[in-house]
């Protein structure tokens, strides 16, 4: 059930989330599916709810450093971070405190936490109100396209109490940095880039092993039903093409006809939505530059077109 942001919808949303139960939730990157973060079977709701694999953890959202703070071991890296890009779509990897509250459940059983303040009023209104930090995967079955609008999340879950703040107007998850390593380290690509964060805290690594830290990590993620086919001029015989900028081949529907990274990002998986349907045998997508949000538009795309995960 979909309902518009007000004083009542606010505290209906509450009452559920207070009860162990889970709602939709807008925020400026994806819609999430968010349950009160220290109740052990809330978090157990969210895995079961989505189908999500138990070793895929979940992103904490607080409504100011300092509820934050109370739950991860903060540094200085974490400050000039959180200072410059919060709230805003920016995960950031820190030790868990051991006298957290957050369930062990949605850190998967590692010893740290991943956490970010969302940029989207209808969040912070209701991460203030309710006093506590909620875990918000996106809101969708796992390994599937991600929520951009209300009417998404009613598709996979149509009994679910939806609050509508419109479309995102990022349409990518957040960056998450690792900062327990010896260097800070890019988890994954979103909607801060990894250039935006190097002019605040300098060079930044990439991971060097393939255990999963934080969310997106999955090989397999982000995917229509549809196979996907990268880097392509052309659709063949059957298939959608999902274009990128000025294009000689006949497009279903372009990312951006302008070439412009931020609009490609907004339309991504809404477009992907669009084109997953039967009457295509194949989804072929333009190839998209690397640099900038063109990085995590390509991991988007890699993760949904590698085989699936069992």
């Amino acid at each position: 059930m979909i309902v518009t942001p007000s004083p009542q919808s606010l505290e209906l949303a509450i009452t559920i989330l207070k009860k162990g139960d889970l709602i939709g939730l807008p925020t400026e990157t994806v819609y999430g599916l968010a349950g009160d973060a220290t109740n052990d079977l809330a978090v157990a709701k969210i895995f079961e709810s989505k189908n999500r694999p138990s070793i895929n953890p979940l992103i904490i959202h607080g409504s100011s450093q300092e509820t934050l703070k109370n739950h991860v071991e903060w540094n200085t890296f974490a400050q000039l971070l959180a200072d410059s890009f919060w709230p805003g779509p920016l995960t950031l990897v820190l030790p868990r405190k051991a006298s957290s509250s957050i369930s062990l459940l949605a850190s998967c059983g590692l010893e740290t936490l991943a956490v970010r303040i969302p940029n989207h009023p209808v969040a912070l209104n209701l991460l203030s109100a309710i006093t506590k930090p909620l875990a918000a995967p996106s809101a969708n079955r796992s390994g599937r396209v991600s929520s951009t609008r209300a009417e998404h999340v009613e598709e996979d879950f149509p009994t679910l109490v939806i609050l509508d703040g419109g479309d995102t107007t990022i349409g990518l998850e957040s960056t998450i940095l690792d900062l327990t390593t010896p260097h800070p380290t890019l988890l994954r690509p979103g909607g801060i880039s990894r250039e935006e964060l190097e002019e605040v805290i300098g060079p930044i690594s990439l991971p060097t092993t393939g255990g999963i830290k934080a969310p997106g990590m999955m090989k397999s993620h982000y995917a229509p039903s549809l196979p996907l086919r990268l880097n392509a001029l052309e659709a063949r015989t059957g298939e959608a093409f999902l274009g990128f900028g000025p294009t000689l081949a006949q497009s279903n529907l372009n990312l951006s006809v302008t070439g412009d990274l931020r609009e490609a990002a907004v339309n991504l998986f809404k477009m992907l939505r669009l084109l997953d349907r039967k009457d295509f045998k194949g989804i072929a997508v333009a190839q998209i530059p690397t640099q900038g949000l063109g990085l995590a538009l390509n991991d988007r795309l890699q993760r949904a077109s590698a085989p699936r995960d069992i």
